[in-house]
């Protein structure tokens, strides 16, 4: 082309370009105040042209082609598209989007508006969720939650992690929170919580102060969780989701033991004979373990219609443990359905899981085996004498007092738990003829039904040519019928919006299992008794929203239990609260800096009636006399006697909270801070106490416990773009609990918990008025100039001369003064980070596994035929203790921690028919601790053989067609 032709036609389309690429300048306001918006953004649709506000609003916005889509938005805010017409200046009023104030979120037995919310809750959603290899619904919510403690399963498959609701109310009963799952309560002694797919929930709410839980009466004083699973919108298209994930797992860390040439060293250091010892170098504990591998699939297929959704999935998990021989495997389906009838006034919602479970039991005595096994002995002897394994023999053949060789242990035993669960409900919502009243009525199912073997190899250490056979299979079945009106009414002359709920619920449980083991040689037959339970429940709730300002809730339960004798088998419950929403006064509206404010408070009274005996309010131990003996066939079977009835009461907890909800810069910012205070009275205990105290092996109410926290969280926005998100969310929570009276005691101990290994009378913990539950029991250690443990030498509290009992005192405690968590999630374009750390300060493990092994009493056992010797601990080397201390203030350690739990790396690769999002997944990457032992989260303050937990890398692939 002539150059002076390219000269002049460029001069004709510059102009051309100057009109349809323009530049628009404006300002953003808030709709309703007038205000600017800083950091507003302003994008042209479909580029990536864009730009945003400055403190005042203000924006430019450059190369605007006419006809160009423009987008207009902010967080908190209705967004705005707004076509170009060449206008130079284009200024937008935004108008506040109330969704996340008027969010719905659930309650017991019903929903509400988010502002109009009272009490503490909290409710994390499928997005917030951990990311990984996800078994149990439990590690979805870890360090999400303030005042919601997770501790991490331990590295055994299948195993969930333990939940606490705030610090447990009781000492021996149930400190598990009550499960509700799409309404349905779960049984608190079988929650099953692995039965349900992670991949199936939509959200987790956890209730937990008394006035919002006591709605639920008699069995919820440690906390109410409500699990919602996911279900299909109406009117929408059908959606097929594959998802598919691959991880690796190893051990984390193991226990520090001797070398083989160490321990060789150490035993001639002692003078001991060498000559019994091997010439190997075996890591026992790299023997047991493997690199475990999971893979789990999940396929999900959703379609909604005008009237009806469907939604539907199955998942698979499969994964082979890092302990050798352990496994889990759950197969899954889900079906959820939801269908409206006669002009929308009835709506019918059907949920269902059904799961069936494949438990691979490993033998855990390995663990501990594997830590004291002389690591200078082959792992194989060279000949086929007990499976070719080495093992510690005499003249008769295994040596009793000595250990099993612990790859021998795992091998000969093929022991597996089979699990099936099916959970159905069926939810109907019907519209009453009177504005604004409906009735709701649940019908429910859990079934459980299990089925187990344990078979030990004959040719084994461990079978010791005796073989053993044991097989168990039970059922558990919770049954649900409840039904309720909730009717709402704007009383417009008094400027409020009222919400009444009355209902009434019946739930029934039993329980039976069937065990068959050898007795004398032969495979005997043992039915147990059955276990059957019920729980009738009135309830109501009224709330009242008085001028978009003040909302006053109350609750009120009244429950009966079959557990209690006929005088007592009726309690009454009941919770009040209120919010004063300052968000709404004008003060607040007309604020540049604060966006949110809301006042809280309230009291609450809950109970605790889970005990394992159904009828524990009639005594077996009649004083002066036996129960009698029925012969039915060959089988004799003991009855219960009517007399001597204990005249047991509920457990009752009295709680206040007060909390405050805060928000800054339109809610780039927000928070809460919780307090609570909570007394709990007539506990339920099983003996023994002291003299005046309870009978040996039953069951009184006998004490009080006092628990107090501060829970607080905040979540910052810190980028919000159209391309770009940078969520940061936090929360830390303060806590402590100690016993206040037992059955009328004074500050002495009174009862023994926490059993260790090793020594007599092998408990460490014990209750004590005036302590937490977890407080160890112990000597004061006596240390020389340089720091090191002097042996057998501890403080003579008393001055008595005499080292004894009574010079053992009160030290430290299992239970963590504080626990916090922190949360990340980046998003920039296509791609997403998300990441989750844990931690907890003041609290103290006892290390059981030093305290037990490390001296030379176990090291050189003089109990056995033939002399033989057992690894130790690298931590006597430290010590040099001639025998076991195990009630050695030494063995207390600091538990704090720092955990990294996740870092999930994801990125979407769009397609015309196919969307696939790739992803890398760490879990468990880093804890930071000064404990000696293996892992420094052990739920019970005791660390004792804990099955170490794994470190994984996760692939993932997602399919959205």
């Amino acid at each position: 082309m002539n150059q002076k032709f390219k000269t002049a036609l460029l001069f004709l389309i510059l102009p051309l370009l100057a009109v349809a690429q323009s530049v628009i300048t404006g300002t953003i306001k808030d709709a309703s105040t007038g205000l600017p918006v800083p950091s507003a953004s302003v994008l042209v649709k479909g580029t990536s042209n864009g730009t945003a506000t400055d403190f005042d609003g203000n924006y430019t916005l450059n190369n605007v082609p006419d006809g160009a889509v423009i987008i207009f938005s902010y967080i908190g805010y209705t967004t705005q598209e707004v076509v170009y017409t060449g206008q130079s200046t284009l200024d937008v009023a935004l108008a506040e989007n109330p969704s996340e104030l008027d969010a719905i979120v659930l309650i017991g037995y019903g929903s509400i508006k988010q502002e109009n919310v009272t009490s503490a809750q909290e409710t994390i959603k499928s997005e917030e969720f951990n990311k990984g290899a996800i078994t149990s619904p439990g590690q979805l919510i870890a360090g999400k939650a303030a005042g919601v403690q997770v501790t991490a399963a331990s590295g055994r498959p299948g195993d969930g992690p333990v939940i606490r609701v705030r610090p447990g109310s009781t000492l021996d009963g149930n400190q598990d929170a009550l499960y509700v799952v799409d309404g349905v309560p779960l049984d608190q002694r079988n929650a099953s919580l692995n039965s349900i797919n992670p991949n199936d929930i939509e959200s987790i709410t956890i209730l937990k102060d008394a006035s919002a839980t006591a709605i639920y009466g008699n069995r919820a004083s440690n906390g109410v969780v409500l699990i919602t699973t996911k279900k299909a919108n109406f009117s929408s298209d059908l959606k097929v989701r594959y998802d598919v994930q691959f991880a690796v797992e190893k051990v984390d860390n193991y226990t520090d033991v001797l070398t083989g040439d160490e321990f060789r060293q150490m035993v001639a250091d002692q003078g001991r004979d060498t000559s019994i010892l091997g010439d190997a170098n075996t890591d026992w504990q790299d023997a047991i373990y493997q690199n475990g591998t999971r893979a789990i699939h999940n396929l999900t297929i959703e379609k909604g219609y005008d009237n009806t959704s469907i939604r539907a999935s199955l998942g698979y998990n499969n994964e082979h443990g890092t302990l050798q021989r352990s496994g889990y495997e759950r197969a899954s389906l889900s079906l959820n359905v939801i269908q409206k009838l006669l002009d929308n006034k009835l709506k019918l919602t059907f949920t269902s899981q059904l799961a069936q479970e494949e438990i691979r039991n490993a033998d855990t005595g390995a663990v501990g085996a594997a830590v004291v096994f002389d690591p200078t002995q082959p792992i194989f002897s060279g000949n086929d004498l007990y499976g070719g394994y080495f093992e510690y023999t005499n003249s008769t053949g295994i040596e009793p007092n000595a250990p099993r060789n612990p790859l021998g242990l795992l091998n000969s035993l093929d022991s597996q738990l089979d699990n099936y669960q099916a959970r159905l409900n069926m939810n109907a919502e019907y519209k009453l003829p009177v504005k604004g009243l409906k009735f709701t009525g649940n019908a429910g199912i859990d079934y459980n039904e299990f089925d187990s073997y344990s078979l030990r190899d004959a040719n084994s250490g461990a079978g010791d040519r005796v073989a053993s056979k044991n097989f168990s299979r039970g059922i558990r079945r919770n049954n649900l019928l409840d039904g309720r009106f909730d009717y709402k009414k704007d009383l417009e002359k008094i400027n409020t919006q009222m919400d009444l709920t009355l209902g009434s619920s019946v739930q029934t449980f039993f329980r039976q299992s069937f065990d068959r083991g050898l007795e004398n040689g032969l495979l005997v037959d043992f039915l147990s008794s059955p276990d059957e339970n019920s729980i009738v429940t009135f309830f109501g709730r009224a709330s009242f929203d008085i001028n978009d300002l003040l909302v006053l809730s109350g609750s009120y339960s009244s429950n009966g239990s079959s557990r209690f004798s006929e005088d007592n088998r009726w309690a009454n419950f009941y919770g009040v609260s209120g919010a004063l929403k300052l968000t709404n006064t004008d003060f607040i509206k007309n604020s540049t800096v604060l966006s949110q404010l809301k006042i809280r408070g309230g009291f609450g009274q809950t109970g605790q009636q889970d005990i394992n005996d159904p009828f524990a309010f009639i005594s077996t131990f009649t004083p002066g006399q036996q129960t009698a003996a029925v012969q039915f066939g060959n089988q004799f079977v003991t009855t219960i006697r009517p007399e001597g009835s204990i005249d047991l009461v509920w457990e009752t907890t009295d709680q206040w909270n007060a909390g405050i909800d805060l928000g800054f810069f339109n809610d780039r910012v927000t928070g809460s801070v919780d307090g609570f205070y909570r007394e709990t009275s007539d506990l339920l205990l099983f003996g023994p106490l002291p003299a005046g105290g309870l009978e040996n092996g039953s069951i009184q109410n006998a004490g009080s416990t006092l628990s107090r926290g501060i829970e607080t969280s905040i979540n910052v926005k810190v980028l919000e773009t159209e391309n770009m998100s940078w969520n940061i969310g936090g929360n830390i929570t303060f806590q402590e609990i100690e016993i206040t009276d037992l059955a009328g005691a004074n500050d002495d101990p009174v009862s023994s918990v926490g059993g260790i290994s090793g020594g007599v009378g092998n408990f460490i913990q014990e209750w004590a008025v005036g302590s937490d539950p977890t407080t160890f029991h112990v000597y004061r250690q006596v240390y020389d100039q340089d720091g090191a443990p002097l042996d057998g030498v501890f403080v003579d509290t008393n001055g008595d001369n005499v080292i004894n009992d009574a010079d053992r005192v009160r030290y430290k405690k299992a239970n963590h003064d504080a626990y916090f968590g922190l949360t990340t999630n980046f998003s920039y374009k296509r791609f997403d980070l998300s990441a989750t750390l844990r931690g907890a300060a003041g609290g103290y493990n006892y290390n059981n596994v030093s305290s037990n092994s490390a001296n030379l009493a176990t090291i050189f056992p003089t109990n056995t035929q033939n002399p033989l010797y057992l690894n130790t601990p690298s931590d006597f080397l430290n010590t040099g203790f001639s025998d076991q201390e195990v009630f050695s203030d030494y063995y207390v350690q600091k538990a704090d921690f720092i955990k990294l739990d996740n870092v999930s790396l994801g990125y979407n690769f769009p397609g015309d028919k196919v969307d696939i999002r790739a992803s890398i997944t760490g879990t468990n990457l880093l804890t930071i601790t000064d404990y000696d032992g293996v892992d420094p989260e052990v739920f019970n303050g005791i660390d004792n053989n804990l099955f170490p937990r794994n470190r994984g890398i996760i692939l993932g692939l997602g399919f959205n067609f």
